[in-house]
C-alpha cells in the first residue's frame, strides 16, 4: 500500500531550465529528513510548463539520484487519453513506482466518461495508478461512487489523492473501496481529518521545505497518536497556510530559494511572489527556523 509523507516535489529552474544540481540538493534533502516517497512531475513541478523531452530527462536524472531509496511516484496525467498512456508507459519504463493521473481538465467529462479514460489506462498500463482528484484546477469532480467502481473493477488502480476537501465525499471513499486502496490527502491544511478517517497519508506542498516535520506527523497518525498528531497540526497550520499565500508553486518555491537551495525562478503564467507576501513568508519560515 502507498502510505506515508509523499513530497510533491519542485521543478529548480535557472536561466530558464532545469537546474539539475538544485534538483539533486533538493533529493537529497529529503533522502535526509525522512521523507517517504516523492512526486515528480505533479502541479507543483510546473509539469505543465515541462516540454517533453524536459519530463523524460527529469526522470531520467531524478531515478538516477533516488536509486531506490524512496518510492517515486510520476505524474503523468494529461486531459488527452492518449498523451498519458505514453506518459504512463514511459513512467513505467523509466522505473516509477507509480502513476498519478488527474481527472481530465478543461474537458469536464461526466462520471461514466472519466470511469472509461481512468480504466482504459489501468488495462493498458500495468503500474500502479492513483488517480488524481483536484477540482479547483481541473474543474471536474470524480464521485465516491466513480472511484470505488475503478478501484474494485481495477486491482492496479490502488489509490487516490483527494484535493476536492469534501470530507464527506473522503469518507465515502474509504468505507466503500478495497482495504488496500489508499486515499491520500491532496491539501495539507486538512491532513489531519482525512487521516483520521482512514487516510494513508498525504502529497505535501509543506513537505518541500519542512519534510521532517510533515513526515512526523503523519507518522504519528497512522501510528493512531492522534495526541500528538493534533499537536503537530496545530503547529503546522501556518506554514501550511503560508503555502498557499499566493498560487502554488510560488510560495514554496520562494521558500526553498530564502533557504538557499534553489533560485527563485519560474516558468510563465507563474510568477514571483508579491514583495508584501514575501515579507510574511520570510517572518514565518524565521519563525519555524527554517532560514
Amino acid at each position: 500500500m502507498i502510505q506515508g509523507s509523499y513530497v510533491a516535489l519542485v521543478t529548480p529552474f535557472k536561466s530558464g531550465n532545469i537546474d539539475w544540481n538544485a534538483l539533486e540538493t533538493l533529493i537529497r534533502f529529503h533522502l535526509d529528513q525522512g521523507t517517504q516517497g516523492i512526486l515528480l512531475l505533479g502541479t507543483t513541478a510546473e509539469n505543465a510548463a515541462l516540454a517533453q523531452d524536459e519530463k523524460e530527462a527529469l526522470l531520467r536524472f531524478a531515478m538516477q539520484k533516488i536509486a531506490g531509496k524512496l518510492p517515486v511516484m510520476v505524474g503523468t496525467g494529461t486531459n488527452n487519453l492518449s498523451q498519458s498512456l505514453v506518459n504512463t508507459q514511459k513512467a513505467k519504463e523509466m522505473g516509477a513506482d507509480s502513476a498519478l493521473v488527474i481527472t481530465p481538465y478543461y474537458i469536464k467529462p461526466t462520471q461514466k466518461g472519466m470511469y472509461e479514460y481512468f480504466r482504459t489506462i489501468a488495462t493498458q498500463v500495468d503500474i500502479p495508478i492513483v488517480i488524481y482528484n483536484v477540482p479547483g484546477r481541473t474543474g471536474v469532480n470524480i464521485s465516491a461512487e466513480t472511484v470505488s467502481a475503478l478501484a474494485k473493477a481495477c486491482p492496479n488502480i490502488v489509490g487516490i489523492k483527494e484535493a476536492s476537501g469534501n470530507l464527506t465525499q473522503a469518507s465515502k471513499i474509504i468505507r466503500d473501496c478495497p482495504d488496500d486502496f489508499a486515499l491520500l490527502s491532496g491539501e495539507d491544511a486538512i491532513n489531519l481529518p482525512l487521516m483520521a478517517i482512514g487516510a494513508k497519508g498525504c502529497i505535501s506542498v509543506t513537505a518541500n521545505v519542512a519534510p521532517k516535520l510533515m513526515s512526523e506527523h503523519i507518522s504519528s497518525c497512522l501510528n493512531q497518536d492522534f495526541a500528538e498528531a493534533a499537536s503537530q497540526h496545530r503547529h503546522l497550520t501556518w506554514l501550511n497556510e503560508l503555502m498557499f499565500i499566493e498560487t502554488n508553486p510560488i510560495p514554496a518555491k520562494e521558500a526553498l530559494c530564502m533557504m538557499g537551495m534553489i533560485e527563485a525562478e519560474f516558468r510563465s503564467p507563474i510568477c514571483p511572489l508579491q514583495d508584501k507576501n514575501r515579507e510574511l513568508l520570510r517572518a514565518g519560515l524565521k519563525s519555524y527556523k527554517l532560514i
